[in-house]
Parts: structure tokens; C-alpha cells; sequence
């Protein structure tokens, strides 16, 4: 797919990114190459290809999945000015 000016200028104004006519020139023929390797990609056979997260096949050791702090809410309340039954005391910002 070939990108012109008038079609780089619309995606910079969708993407709210100002660029001038030289800064056109120079992206659509830019552009245009990084659309024709995504076209390349579609093309690949990936039918048999199992989606992976790493490259490298190892485990990971996972942790238990437990509570090691909290029930401090007198510690984190000390430098409250105001707190009411364990929380936090804000004035009202919304009418």
C-alpha cells in the first residue's frame, strides 16, 4: 500500500501531530515500506504456531499467593489529619 501526502496528513491529524510539507514528504515514503513489511507479515503461514510469551521455554517459579503486610491501618493512618473508622477524611470536591 503506497501512502501519499494527502493520506499522511489525515493520520498526523488523527494522531493530533502537526507536521509541516516537508515533514509529508519524507513520512510517506517512511510509511509506506512500514505498511508493506506489516502486508508481508500477513502473509506468513502461522496456522501451526503456538503463541508464546518468551522466547526461551523455561518455567517460571510462581510464589504463593499470600498476605504479607497489612492490618497496619493504624501505621498508615499517623499522619492523617482526620480519619473516621480506619479511612481517610476528604472534603467533598464534587457538588
Amino acid at each position: 500500500m503506497s501512502m501519499d501526502k494527502k493520506t499522511v496528513r489525515k493520520v498526523a491529524g488523527l494522531a493530533r501531530i502537526k507536521m509541516d510539507d516537508a515533514e509529508l514528504e519524507t513520512m510517506a515514503p517512511q510509511l509506506s515500506k512500514i505498511i508493506d513489511w506489516i502486508e508481508q507479515l500477513s502473509e506468513v503461514n502461522t496456522d501451526n504456531v503456538k503463541p508464546l510469551a518468551n522466547v526461551v521455554s523455561i518455567d517460571l517459579p510462581l510464589r504463593e499467593d499470600k498476605i504479607t503486610d497489612g492490618d497496619c491501618a493504624d501505621k498508615v493512618l499517623t499522619n492523617a489529619p482526620e480519619e473516621v473508622q480506619n479511612f481517610f477524611v476528604v472534603s467533598k470536591i464534587v457538588e
